[in-house]
């Protein structure tokens, strides 16, 4: 769908006639799940690109406002919740802008100091109450759930990787990820800890945001970050801080070892960046398990 600075103009104007005369223009770095534009200075337009996304509206519009005030640093707080319409066949949504770069565009100078921040904000994540929360779903593309739901993905990366990778490691790891499960109760999960989901100012985490895979259940999905952006000191500070037992880390290294090994397989379609990073990734998640 082209989701372009006209559409959500028009959109605007017919719903929120309060703000049409304020400047549409796209956010430099978008994202691939949703459409994002600024709506004037303060304000961002969220769009979901497929219906599988749309999925996620109300659930943000509903929970984010709950779990905000029980976190360290901000998350999206939704303005208002657009309806569909002949132009366009999803609910979509106005948040207030936050401040920041990721962590993509302006990797911290303190990797360990950054791990720290972030492991303070899991936490607390952690401790909010879950009553009638999400469950992992197609909502969440089963963030918060189990491996078994891409178990048939690894297989075929790893057939198709068979030469380029240690296929027998990879699926042991994997194996044994499976063989575990989260003890606890429930937690709410962001489910897409990426770095480019981390706002950062003056080196230190100031936001967390999309918030589209939001669910409750396992938290070993979230900690994937501590390969794709934490290493050495990073990382251990990042464990440490989090306190979590070893089967959930097994499992963290199982969702990462998925998402690198299909991108690595091509079943996504990736920049040349992302392409060259997974091999990184795969290398040090079988690294780090031996």
């Amino acid at each position: 769908m082209n989701i372009d600075e006209a559409l959500v103009r028009r959109l605007v104007t017919v719903q929120f006639p309060q703000w049409k005369d304020l400047p549409v223009r796209p956010v430099a770095l978008s994202g691939w799940d949703n459409r994002t534009f600024h709506l004037g200075e303060e304000m961002l337009v969220r769009m979901p690109s497929a219906a599988d996304y749309a999925l996620q509206v109300e659930k943000e519009q509903r929970w984010l406002p709950k779990l905000a005030p029980s976190l360290p640093v901000a998350i999206p707080i939704p303005l208002a919740i657009g309806e569909p319409t002949g132009d366009y066949p999803w609910k979509w949504s106005i948040y207030r802008w936050l401040e920041g770069e990721t962590a993509a565009a302006a990797t911290p100078a303190d990797l360990a100091v950054f791990a720290a921040d972030l492991a303070q904000f899991l936490t607390a994540l952690q401790r909010i109450d879950t009553t009638d929360g999400p469950l992992p779903g197609l909502h969440s593309f089963y963030r918060g759930g189990s491996l078994t739901h891409y178990a048939m993905e690894v297989k075929q990366a790893l057939a198709a990787l068979n030469g380029k990778v240690d296929v027998e490691a990879a699926m042991k790891l994997w194996k044994e990820a499976l063989a575990t499960t989260w003890q606890q109760a429930p937690v709410w999960v962001h489910g897409d800890l990426s770095a480019g989901n981390l706002l950062v100012r003056e080196g230190r985490l100031c936001a967390v945001i999309d918030f589209g895979q939001l669910a409750v259940g396992d938290p070993a999905c979230d900690l994937v970050i501590a390969w794709t952006l934490f290493k050495g000191q990073s990382r251990e500070v990042f464990r440490r801080e989090l306190s979590l037992d070893a089967g959930t880390w097994l499992r963290g290294s199982a969702w990462t070892l998925w998402k690198a090994l299909i991108v690595a397989a091509g079943f996504t379609n990736p920049g040349n960046a992302e392409s060259a990073e997974c091999w990184r990734i795969i290398k040090e998640v079988l690294a780090d398990y031996d």
